[in-house]
């Protein structure tokens, strides 16, 4: 197994797709039947894993493993880091005879326990309390990986305390999972279902990202550090043409492109869509949809392959949501619905009366689940990049509101208010009513402003950062999604119990949601100064940094929201909320830092030999003819040299903020909310002359590639 052994331009795509997976497929071909099956119920949550049955799985999963060249296997797991961790063991076992034996038991596949002391808890427990335990999820099949240390058998795991306290984003998320379809299929029951058995979260997340030259990015600090430019003035040409996007993909890229499917496909990573993103050198992969913990499995390992293929081809993979100022960052568009287990798509206008209504029902219930839980919604998306991207004129804006296109809100405005609907064959459309017609299925045009838009059977969040785990904002999806329908159910039933109208319960239900929380909807400009204006009218809430949403995630009704839904416990929260701050606080500082380094040891140095150049040249010239014009040069000598003064000055401010920084108390909001208001906006101050500096000093002595450079020569 290696990356040219097979190619798809070779082999038949059906024969590559998948060949590195341990999924359903070799499991029907390996396990035996009683197996297969229990192991398929586990998955669908009728049963709990026994030992025995974790015995046979391991000894297939061994041997399929090796046979492929597998020596190690790992228990892969997501810590709050939003990266990927990774304790590889060796399936030998010596024996007597001074030989090994290859083994790998039920036991050792149940359950892992790495040292859990260096990772993130936010005061779960202390440092010295080491012991952590990863715990197999049977739902997100076992893969295989290659790099220099060889063939590793990957196990996705669950990561958590020895107390029992979540450690990662992968326990919340199926908590989540599990939340949202219980109470989705309490309001199918309620509305007569007897077929589903469970509703499954769909997602299908967008990945986009940055291509750069490795040799400049080798000689780039900001970039090896921080993933960003900290300094770098704008090109002559930017991306004002629009002629990146959708353009024809430059033959390096095309190769990079082609070994990224192979490798992802061998992976059973269903890449579908890659194209120009709008940014020079930006580009976009997207998978098909998948269960959500999957999706967010498969989405790290997008993440990882990404930089890892790049690399092969001297390039590097930029995924910080702003890697460079003034152009558009890069975002993790983020499709999710509902479908029950008979492949029903809770989120797709049907063809006749009940799933319409069925339809509308859904549909309310996240409206009011967006439109009361905004505040999460946001916390989802925030981290540090995303404070540079959110706002502005190529990002959703940091105000949370649905887009449902005119026609969907017409609908629903219009049942709200009680007056009668017409549907495109100019019938009359009513809840419930047996001559409801087929609502068409494109209901909306496409929005790009809306951070949370509908599309024909779907939500879009857009805010996703590009960094970031899906894990974070699925988990609040699914929560915030089952609290309502949660209600939905407990309304529902109560109205049967009493013998009520079901057509008349739900269509109450949709009526009076969608009166109460039509606020959110909002089809028009998300990127206008007037419909900031007008959010604020509406009472939505603005929260427009990192630091400002982070507090959502201990709240009163937060608290509530999760403990009811059981997927997170107060303390689980409260450990977050810290990590969150100290996370930021330490980011921030860590680019202040690198900024101050490039300023001082690389910066300051350029300009000051391009001055002393400029004013030698000065000199020379006046002795040799005092006569003549030295003008030019004198004013190009002041300007650099009243940009140093003043980039001396910044730096001088910049380091006497961070001093006092470090005096706050670590991992707290007040020392959070210093960094994002006081050293993140100095830093914007200092950069401001940084790049004038650029502008000004001669090429050939500027220390950095340029973004002409790095974007304009892939």
């Amino acid at each position: 197994m290696n990356h040219s052994e097979t190619d798809y331009r070779k082999t038949p795509l059906t024969e590559i797709y998948g060949i590195h997976v341990f999924n359903d497929s070799v499991m029907r071909q390996r396990l035996p039947k009683p197996v297969y099956n229990q192991l398929k119920e586990v998955q669908q949550g009728k049963r709990e894993l026994s030992l025995e049955v974790a015995e046979v799985v391991a000894s297939a999963m061994k041997d399929w493993a090796i046979e492929k060249g597998a020596t190690h296997y790992t228990h892969w797991f997501q810590p709050l880091t939003d990266l990927t961790a990774e304790k590889h063991d060796a399936f030998i076992s010596p024996t007597d005879d001074g030989k090994v034996i290859m083994e790998f038991s039920g036991a050792e596949l149940i359950m892992g326990e790495p040292d859990a002391s260096s990772f993130p808890s936010g005061g779960l427990r202390a440092t010295f309390e080491a012991r952590g335990y990863t715990a197999w999820d049977t739902t997100s099949p076992a893969y295989l990986k290659e790099d220099k240390t060889g063939i590793t058998l990957y196990i996705p795991t669950a990561f958590i305390s020895y107390r029992g306290e979540t450690l990662d984003k992968k326990v919340p998320l199926l908590r989540s999972m599990q939340a949202v379809g219980t109470q989705a299929m309490r309001v199918l029951k309620a509305l007569g279902n007897t077929t589903a058995e469970r509703v499954i979260t769909s997602v299908g997340p967008e990945q986009e990202y940055f291509l750069v030259d490795k040799e400049f990015y080798d000689r780039r600090p900001d970039l090896i550090i921080t993933g960003r430019t900290i300094f770098g003035a704008a090109p002559s040409k930017g991306q004002e043409l629009d002629d990146h996007y959708f353009g024809s993909i430059k033959e390096r890229v095309a190769g990079f492109m082609h070994e990224l499917n192979n490798d992802l496909w061998k992976l059973g990573i269903s890449a579908k869509t890659q194209h120009n993103e709008v940014a020079p050198n930006q580009f976009e992969l997207a998978t098909i949809y998948n269960t959500a913990n999957v999706a967010t499995d498969h989405n790290q390992i997008v993440m990882e392959t990404l930089q890892k293929v790049a690399s092969r081809h001297k390039l590097v993979a930029l995924l910080h949501e702003k890697p460079f100022k003034d152009f558009n960052g890069s975002g993790k568009h983020n499709n999710w619905s509902l479908a029950t287990d008979d492949g029903v798509n809770l989120l797709e206008p049907g063809d006749n009366p009940h799933s319409n209504a069925q339809f509308l029902l859904f549909l309310t219930a996240v409206i009011k689940a967006v439109d009361t839980y905004a505040p999460l919604l946001r916390m989802s998306a925030a981290n540090t990049g995303n404070d540079h991207r959110l706002g502005g004129h190529e990002a959703p804006p940091a105000i949370i509101s649905i887009f449902l296109g005119d026609i969907l809100s017409e609908v629903l405005e219009k049942l709200a208010a009680d007056k009668p609907v017409n549907a495109t064959n100019g019938s009359s459309l009513e809840i419930g009513v047996s001559t409801l017609p087929k609502l068409p299925k494109h209901l909306t045009d496409r929005n790009r402003t809306s951070p949370f838009a509908f599309t024909g059977n779907k939500f879009e969040f857009r805010m996703v950062p590009s960094s970031q785990s899906i894990a974070e904002a699925n988990t609040i999806l699914n929560s915030t999604v089952a609290a309502v329908l949660e209600e939905f159910a407990d309304s529902l039933e109560a109205d049967i119990k009493a013998g009520k109208d079901i057509n008349e319960a739900v269509a109450k239900l949709i009526k009076e949601t969608y009166k109460t929380h039509s606020r959110v909807v909002f089809n028009g400009n998300g990127y206008s100064e007037e419909w900031v204006q007008e959010a604020e009218q509406r009472g939505l809430p603005n929260i427009k940094s990192t630091v400002d949403a982070i507090g959502a995630t201990t709240t009163d009704s937060a608290v509530k929201l999760f403990e009811g839904q059981k997927v997170y416990s107060k303390e689980e929260l409260e450990s977050r909320q810290e990590i969150c701050y100290e996370k930021f606080s330490k980011q921030v500082a860590i680019e202040a830092n690198v900024m101050l380094s490039m300023a001082r040891k690389s910066i300051i140095p350029a300009a000051n030999r391009y001055a002393g150049e400029l004013a030698r040249t000065a000199q020379s010239v006046h002795a040799v003819d005092p006569q003549l014009d030295v003008t030019g040069q004198t004013t190009l000598l002041k300007s650099v040299l009243g940009a140093l003064k003043s980039l001396e000055t910044e730096l001088t401010a910049l380091e006497q903020m961070l001093t006092e920084a470090m005096n706050l108390p670590e991992g707290s909001f007040e020392q959070a909310r210093f960094y994002r208001y006081r050293v993140f906006e100095k830093m914007n101050d200092l950069r401001s002359y940084g790049d004038r500096l650029e502008q000004l000093v001669a090429k050939d002595l500027w220390p950095f590639p340029t973004y002409e450079d790095m974007l304009m020569q892939l």
